[in-house]
């Protein structure tokens, strides 16, 4: 049995989600609260983050070293290119959107959603542990103050973040415009994180949260403001997902 650590609101673990769904790969998910998951990742890895998968005596960490490992031990469905060229290609789009996109839309939306407890903490806790709606809302301003430090999340690099995110939207875009997928005439890993890291802003339901029909407006304007080029993540999601 495969068993994915994870954030239900972490686009980077929704791309493992994502993978082990189109794999078709049975799975159980131990769902973590922020701050206190460290007690738990701390047993199984030296790093904290999530996602972390756990297959028989293998441990792995990071979305990306996980879709290489299920691509190897379930080769059905391969989310990497076997030609070396592509494969090359699809690894390069997939390490620019982790940096371009999955960063930056992490560090924005925090730096707004960390003010707004009464739709974080929700996000936080879904279908989590059954005492985190109790617990969290005790430990969330300790919680906000170390994910701003984490993070390096703040005033100033929030708003360069949403500048360098819809910078890399606009190249995704104007690449589309000319081919159907990132890289070569299939879907791959690379248009699979683009989309899961895009997510947020999209708000696609089988993300698996419970959206709010609106967030908060600085988020509102920015989903707004990028979603026409965007649109392709929701046909994605519809074929894909």
């Amino acid at each position: 049995m495969l068993i994915l650590y994870q954030f239900p609101i972490s686009h980077y673990c929704e791309k493992v989600r994502w993978a082990l769904d189109y794999k078709q790969i049975d799975y159980q998910v131990k769902n973590l609260i922020p701050g206190l998951h460290v007690l738990t990742t701390k047993k199984l890895s030296a790093q904290t983050s999530v996602p972390i998968l756990v297959h028989n005596h293998s441990v792995i960490q990071g979305s990306s070293h996980i879709i290489s490992y299920l691509d190897e031990k379930y080769p059905e469905q391969r989310l990497t290119p076997e030609e070396s060229l592509l494969k090359d290609q699809t690894l390069e789009w997939e390490r620019y959107v982790d940096k371009e996109i999955g960063i930056h839309i992490r560090r924005y939306c925090y730096h707004i959603l960390l003010e707004h407890p009464d739709i974080v903490i929700p996000f936080f806790t879904h279908n989590g542990s059954w005492y985190g709606k109790t617990l969290l809302p005790f430990i969330f301003p300790k919680l906000k103050i170390k994910m701003r430090e984490q993070m390096n999340i703040n005033t100033d690099t929030a708003q360069r973040s949403r500048e360098l995110l819809k910078r890399a939207i606009d190249k995704i875009y104007d690449h589309l415009q000319k081919n159907k997928f990132l890289a070569g005439d299939q879907f791959t890993r690379a248009d699979l994180s683009a989309a899961s890291l895009l997510a947020p802003l999209c708000k696609p339901a089988k993300y698996g949260l419970i959206w709010p029909d609106r967030l908060p407006q600085p988020i509102e304007d920015l989903i707004n403001e990028c979603d026409e080029k965007v649109i392709w993540v929701n046909e994605l999601y519809e074929k894909y997902r």
